[in-house]
């Protein structure tokens, strides 16, 4: 299985076709020796889109692209006009937040399916000599350019990861975890798990498809910017349920009060989110421990409790994905 970095950060250029020319020309009518302007006009460049699509979860596609042009506006040609340039739509995550990267300014939120944002608008087209004739110049000679499109560097913020949360330190074992639910030899019957990278799946059930993700673990300190914390931390705020893995072989009890303290120092609303507690790594020690807190003892290595895991899940999240 090939690794990648989940992306949810980066800038890209969008540029707005440009308007194609308006043209010079007379008509040419039996018996009229000079007849009068009739110049077509330049078609308009397309627009640029940005559009929600539910079958995203990264900005990845966009990683090695990063400059996006629609198509310029055709000139015009006699006394017809140029046709409109086409319009390029680009697809993005749902949750996708989109910056100006020059001036700051917000510029939208991608939050539905098949939602459209215009980020680049096309250049106006030329007119042609026909919009020129006056009383006293009745052949002009005049027409305009096309103008440039709109050009802009806009940074993209994908705030909405996924269904699930994965929350627990670097060691837990929660990379291993996603892996585990995804292997061949877990008991899933009716479901099944695909991995789009190695920190995003998506697990489809009878009901509903949850996504689950699981980005860089959370260090003590992380609310204040300690670690790669912050990175996790704000996308917390869009997940529908936090499942929490901690290590068997540590200390449960204290890695789950500095988690949730980090967690209610970054965004106290944070804590009122549904949550799913696993015990991970517990084929390393020999007898469960009693915990303020109810949890699922699970082992990654072994694939003990994971189907529980996955029907936990669904009774969690498919009714809160039917409020949508």
């Amino acid at each position: 299985m090939g690794r990648y970095r989940f992306i949810d950060r980066l800038v890209i250029t969008v540029e707005g076709g440009k308007g194609g020319d308006g043209a010079v020309h007379f008509r040419r009518e039996k018996y009229v020796p000079k007849g009068g302007p009739d110049g077509g006009d330049g078609g308009k460049g397309g627009d640029v889109y940005l559009v929600g699509d539910r079958s995203l979860y990264s900005l990845i596609d966009l990683r090695y692209k990063r400059h996006y042009k629609a198509e310029n506006g055709q000139d015009a040609r006699g006394d017809l006009n140029g046709r409109r340039g086409r319009d390029l739509e680009i697809r993005v995550p749902l949750g996708t937040l989109v910056i100006d990267e020059e001036t700051g300014e917000t510029l939208g939120e991608i939050t539905e399916h098949g939602e459209k944002l215009l980020v680049a608008r096309g250049g106006r087209g030329g007119f042609g000599n026909r919009h020129f004739a006056t009383p006293t110049n009745r052949s002009p000679s005049k027409r305009t350019l096309g103008e440039m499109g709109e050009r802009r560097r806009l940074r993209l913020e994908l705030k909405l990861l996924s269904d699930v949360g994965l929350v627990g330190f670097p060691n837990a074992g929660k990379t291993t975890l996603l892996n585990a639910l995804s292997g061949t030899s877990a008991k899933v019957g009716d479901w099944a798990f695909t991995t789009l990278t190695p920190n995003l799946g998506v697990l489809y059930t009878p009901h509903c498809r949850i996504v689950i993700g699981d980005v860089p673990g959370i260090i003590e300190g992380a609310s204040e910017g300690k670690g790669l914390g912050l990175e996790f931390l704000r996308h917390l705020a869009r997940v529908k349920v936090l499942m929490f893995v901690l290590d068997a072989t540590a200390d449960p009890k204290k890695q789950m009060k500095t988690l949730l303290r980090e967690m209610e120092a970054y965004d106290p609303s944070l804590l009122s989110k549904p949550r799913i507690v696993l015990l991970n790594k517990v084929d390393l020690i020999e007898e469960l421990p009693e915990l303020p807190f109810g949890y699922i003892p699970v082992s990654a290595k072994t694939g003990e409790n994971l189907d529980r895991v996955r029907l936990t899940l669904m009774k969690t999240v498919c009714p809160l994905k039917d409020r949508r």
